[in-house]
């Protein structure tokens, strides 16, 4: 198949890139110009790069013409001090603009990168959330497939540095003195990448048969544990003197205590999440320390 992805310079993106290609799909990268391309250097020469900001919308109507899927997984988090309007740009301006053109060129399929967190949190669960509901729109105007997928906390080796999974990893890799933490009762439901690559895999081989208009599925390990655990678990693997300082945070306001993916309906495509936290975690410190003997 002929696949758009989007997001493919990021970490999730990098990692459904390669499966894609393992599987022999024809990939096209729509990015921004100025994308980084370290996470993808060693695919360059086998994909296509369309610069989403160089186009207009008749020049990427053209461009997606004899496209059978759109998997959409760029995002702006809003953690570097961007206003509403850039993350509503990158949010759900951006994506309509190829959820429209896609509907122009009859493409049959777009999987949506989603969240668990509630749409009024912040700026970027409130674009995400805005987004779904064009979504929506236009596959129950019988336009397109539309499958949305809501990730849980996913993990693996050098992720973006914002995120607090990778800021766990690399604070205790690095040793550095303390960390401050809330309680860290908090229960989320980590699962690692591998897992996530996979659930995209399962859904994408699945939406051409005969699926819903609309559907959705949760993408975890559905075994939630306290944000505590994970901490200590990344911390005793790597057997760091980092002080972690539980405790020494507030819980925000709106703090949800428990996230939990549902994964029935994946599992009932075929999917089986594979790793464990701690084979996860595993996995991601013998990264790490790979890293070190280069």
């Amino acid at each position: 198949m002929k696949i758009v992805l989007t997001g493919g310079t990021g970490f999730l993106g990098s990692h459904l890139l390669i499966d894609l290609l393992e599987n022999n799909h024809e990939v096209v990268i729509v990015k921004r110009t100025n994308s980084k391309l370290d996470r993808i250097a060693e695919q360059i020469d086998r994909v296509e790069l369309i610069d989403i900001d160089q186009l207009d919308q008749v020049k990427l109507v053209a461009t997606l013409r004899g496209v059978d899927a759109i998997i959409h997984t760029a995002t702006n988090y809003g953690r570097g001090g961007e206003s509403p309007s850039q993350v509503f740009d990158a949010n759900t301006a951006f994506p309509l603009r190829l959820l429209d053109a896609g509907v122009e060129n009859g493409v049959e399929i777009f999987i949506n990168t989603d969240t668990v967190l509630d749409k009024y949190l912040n700026l970027y669960s409130l674009s995400k959330n805005q987004f779904l509901q064009w979504g929506t729109f236009f596959s129950r105007q019988q336009k397109l497939r539309f499958i949305n997928l809501k990730l849980e906390h996913f993990f693996g080796a050098f992720d973006d540095k914002t995120k607090f999974t990778e800021f766990i990893f690399r604070s205790c890799y690095d040793n550095v003195q303390s960390i401050s933490l809330t309680p860290g009762d908090q229960l989320r439901d980590f699962i690692y990448i591998d897992d996530v690559v996979a659930a995209y895999r399962c859904v994408l081989n699945a939406a051409f048969k005969n699926q819903p208009m609309f559907d959705e599925f949760e993408i975890g390990s559905g075994k939630p544990v306290p944000v505590r655990s994970f901490v200590e678990l990344v911390h005793a693997g790597f057997e760091s003197s980092t002080a972690l300082d539980f405790g020494a945070l507030a819980y925000r306001d709106g703090e949800v205590m428990l996230s939990k993916a549902d994964t029935s309906k994946l599992r009932s495509l075929g999917w089986r999440c594979e790793h464990s936290l701690e084979s996860g975690v595993r996995a991601v410190i013998l990264q790490y320390k790979n890293l070190e003997r280069k």
